[in-house]
């Protein structure tokens, strides 16, 4: 049999960015065997890009993908992106056997099985032996959220929408927040704004603006200039970690705490006793900030439950591949149960 014919292809389908991979599966390893990114918005389609991406590979029978936005009937519209994907339309047109479609963050939550511990920085230990429900939590162009139920034996990913959920502020200044927020996201200046618009690459262009505001300053002109030639929270973010201006030190700590009162919501509601797993692409580009303090601070919290977040392993996850690898070790599951 040819060695296409064992492959399988996964995806982890972004509002930035789109890899696709074709890849190898024995028991937890994932190899990769052919891997590819691309820009998402360039693409009116996903299946544009998948055409480019298996114009080579005519034999795969095998397929996953990890969406970010809510499946329904193995079907997805993508929340920032303007794709509907349909497993049933993917699979006529490029000939697949089985093809699956999960959501993103469940996806990372099927990757973590996948990981080493050269993959994970920990936060907090936790206590010796912690076992039982886990949680993933990962900011990057949105805020997706998910959970390992713990049956006593293995680990069962499900997804969420709890990015989705209603913004809390904890202070006047957060009460200001998401005044701000009401104000700049809807025209009536009230109603309902998620956490996502907050704790996201997007929310911290918010945090970011709110804080000029809030503070009667305006950005200087060396950072405009940094903002103009490269990306504009990656300016912010390198700011904070170099100290060299005072807004973009409180934006990052702001999005810190704020990262870390929305994990310990989370982990609270699935009483994520096995551990708590940061994902997503910012977290592991701000390591010195997310070791600063505030996230734990704002994590642990929560009043009478602060013993019981105390006892939560708390880790973020340094293989970006993680959403890659789920959608892969989930297709395997699928081909063996066929």
């Amino acid at each position: 049999m040819p060695i296409e014919m064992r492959q399988l292809l996964t995806g982890d389908i972004g509002g930035t960015k789109t890899r696709l991979a074709l890849v190898e599966v024995e028991g937890n390893h994932v190899e990769i065997c052919r891997e590819c990114t691309y820009v998402s918005q360039r693409y009116d389609a996903f299946e544009l890009l998948l055409d480019d991406f298996l114009s080579s590979n005519k034999t795969v029978d095998d397929a996953a993908f990890g969406i970010a936005g809510p499946v329904r009937g193995n079907v997805v519209r993508a929340t920032n992106l303007p794709w509907c994907i349909d497993a049933a339309a993917l699979r006529q047109r490029f000939g697949f056997l089985r093809c699956n479609l999960l959501n993103d963050l469940e996806a990372t939550a099927y990757g973590l099985a996948a990981l080493d511990d050269a993959d994970l920085l920990t936060l907090q230990a936790g206590s010796p032996g912690a076992k039982g429900n886990e949680a993933v939590i990962a900011a990057g162009t949105g805020l997706g959220e998910a959970g390992l139920y713990w049956d006593g034996l293995s680990h069962r990913p499900f997804a969420t929408e709890g990015g989705h959920a209603t913004f809390s502020p904890r202070n006047a200044l957060e009460f200001a927040l998401l005044n701000y927020l009401q104000q700049h996201h809807h025209q009536e200046g009230r109603g309902h704004v998620s956490w996502e618009r907050a704790v996201s690459g997007m929310g911290l262009l918010d945090l970011y603006a709110f804080l000029l505001d809030y503070r009667h300053v305006s950005t200087p002109a060396w950072l405009a200039e940094e903002m103009r030639v490269t990306d504009t929270a990656a300016a912010i973010s390198a700011a904070a970690l170099a100290g060299s201006d005072e807004i973009c030190v409180e934006t990052m700590q702001l999005f810190v705490s704020l990262y870390g009162a929305e994990a310990g919501n989370l982990a609270l509601k699935v009483m994520s006793r096995g551990g708590l797993y940061i994902g997503g692409g910012i977290a592991p580009k701000i390591l010195p900030l997310m070791q600063a303090g505030e996230f734990l601070d704002a994590f642990l919290d929560k009043g009478r439950m602060r013993p019981v977040l105390a006892a939560m392993p708390v880790k973020v996850i340094l293989n970006d591949r993680a959403a890659l690898y789920g959608p892969a070790l989930f297709a395997a599951q699928q081909r063996e149960k066929s």
